[in-house]
């Protein structure tokens, strides 16, 4: 079924206690739709500015991702941002941030686009969430990611979507600050409260813990990946191959989003194997599911 996706799309630089990628292809939709394009086929609204470099209908050869929500904004500069991971890389340290064409009005969804039976609205501001939902037909399933800052500086916003969406997918100190609540299993509950009726918490190598509002509890570990080199866009291609299994589907009961959930773990640690994309561009779906079948045997007892 029709997953869209509209996030950012940017240029990164990202050290590393492996080394230094400078000037590579990242964003949140970038990397989604990367690994959501292993189960489904993906439609991609973002926008970038003309001294973009990449060629994304190159980047994304031989995938059913449709560019047309695409924007190419003359007279815009394209989203930048520089991080640093040391010790375990758990988090990233964000050493410079250029919102520029993503302080702007958000990209017009397609008319062709509107009907998307799933859709994933990645970290961006609320209001600007909300306008692009208020672009899709109803009766969609949506998802959406946020941050710390927009749990600070826009909540009221950020509540109002949450009243909108079905599922939030966010990390554990998010979690903890939107609830207001050291115990994850109680945030994520608090959280079911505002409004989704699912709420996945990352725990980055810690694994995940899923909660419904019918009762249903999920907890994953992560794939025990030998190496991490880069941690950049793991949130985003977990959310990614998630979305994609269950547009796959065609559900989204609890069984069909426990499949995803791992769907989503598997994708995540080919991402941090390498830098930027190069975890997703050297495996193909067969690669997903044999690790796929590693985490299901790991996890059985």
């Amino acid at each position: 079924m029709s997953l869209l996706v509209t996030g950012s799309i940017g240029i990164d630089t990202v050290e590393t206690p492996y080394g230094v990628s400078e000037n590579c292809l990242g964003g949140s939709a970038v990397y989604f739709s990367m690994a959501a394009s292993f189960f489904s086929p993906v439609r991609l609204v973002g926008v970038i500015g003309s001294d973009c470099p990449f060629n994304l209908t190159e980047v994304f050869a031989g995938r059913d991702i449709d560019l047309t929500g695409l924007e190419t904004r003359a007279l815009s500069k394209t989203f930048r941002w520089k991080g640093l991971y040391h010790g375990t890389m758990n988090e990233a340290i964000t050493d410079k941030v250029e919102l520029n064409v993503l302080s702007e009005a958000p990209p017009t969804v397609p008319e062709s686009f509107r009907n998307s039976r799933f859709v994933f609205l990645a970290n961006t501001a609320p209001d600007l969430q909300h306008k692009l939902l208020d672009q899709i037909e109803p009766g969609a399933f949506v998802a959406a990611d946020t941050m710390n800052c927009w749990i600070h500086g826009h909540l009221d916003e950020l509540k109002s979507l949450l009243k909108r969406i079905d599922c939030l997918i966010i990390n554990k100190d998010e979690a903890r600050e939107l609830a207001a609540d050291r115990n994850l299993i109680s945030a994520a509950e608090k959280v079911l409260t505002m409004g989704p009726g699912t709420v996945i918490i990352k725990k980055g190598q810690s694994g995940s813990i899923t909660v419904d509002s019918g009762g249903e509890r999920f907890i994953l570990p992560a794939f025990p990946t030998l190496e991490v080199k880069d941690p950049t866009g793991a949130g985003d291609s977990f959310a990614g191959a998630l979305m994609g299994y269950l547009a796959q589907a065609g559900r989204t009961d609890f069984g069909a989003l426990k499949t995803a959930v791992a769907y989503g773990t598997v994708a995540a640690s080919f991402t941090i194997s390498e830098f930027s994309l190069e975890g997703l561009t050297s495996i193909d779906r067969a690669n997903i599911d044999n690790r796929f079948e590693m985490l299901r045997k790991l996890t059985q007892f």
